[in-house]
């Protein structure tokens, strides 16, 4: 019996990723949702946000196939991932249970200690073999233009989150998004900042009508 027909698995040059909300703790500036409802074609937007990891199990499942022939499956949709991080933990162990050769990624805010007042790395790092950070800016002032957080000290929780999770060896990656108008951005003091938590670091240039 399928449980939703909400979009919670698509594919992107068919590679699987893994929409499991569209609740947020930021309003960044740059977000895709901002320009589009969909990914090539895919519409992210849900109807309902009480999407159980079992309704994203049932998708995998009839994509079975299509799935297995890739060497990752990354949670990244039109929402904060780990906001459900009780689903992705128990869709991770699925996949790891059922494709042992694909590695999963989540990209996140890194709001997630925050959120659930806890330090979630020890629990990601069971299941999770790679994990890209939204650092998105070189200081504090920025990073609030930029995002619009919803939580307090927002910019320290995740340079926190990225520490903890090198701490717990996932393999960890700070990004921002450069050439943003009207929004200047210092890449390289960005890159420092990265380095100094131990992560690696990634910038990608604003793409003005989406994907």
């Amino acid at each position: 019996m399928v449980e939703s027909s909400e979009k919670l698995l698509y594919f992107l040059d068919d590679k699987p990723y893994i929409n499991m909300t569209n609740a947020c703790t930021n309003a960044c500036v740059f977000c895709l949702r901002n320009q589009k409802d969909d990914v090539q074609g895919a519409k992210l937007w849900l109807d309902k946000d009480n999407i159980t990891a079992k309704a994203v199990i049932e998708q995998i499942e009839e994509n079975k196939e299509k799935v297995s022939k890739n060497d990752e499956i990354v949670f990244c949709g039109y929402g904060e991932p780990l906001i459900k991080i009780n689903e992705v933990l128990e869709v991770s162990k699925y996949l790891k249970e059922n494709f042992p050769n694909i590695k999963i990624r989540i990209n996140t805010n890194g709001h997630a200690n925050a959120i659930h007042k806890r330090n979630v790395a020890p629990e990601l790092a069971l299941y999770v073999d790679s994990i890209s950070v939204s650092l998105n800016a070189e200081n504090e002032e920025n990073y609030n233009k930029l995002s619009n957080p919803k939580i307090d000290n927002a910019y320290e929780e995740v340079k926190r989150f990225i520490r903890a999770c090198v701490e717990e060896k996932i393999k960890t990656t700070a990004t921002v998004v450069s050439n943003i108008p009207n929004y200047p951005l210092d890449v390289e003091r960005c890159e420092v900042v990265a380095k100094s938590l131990g992560a690696k670091f990634r910038a990608r240039d604003f793409i003005p009508n989406g994907y």
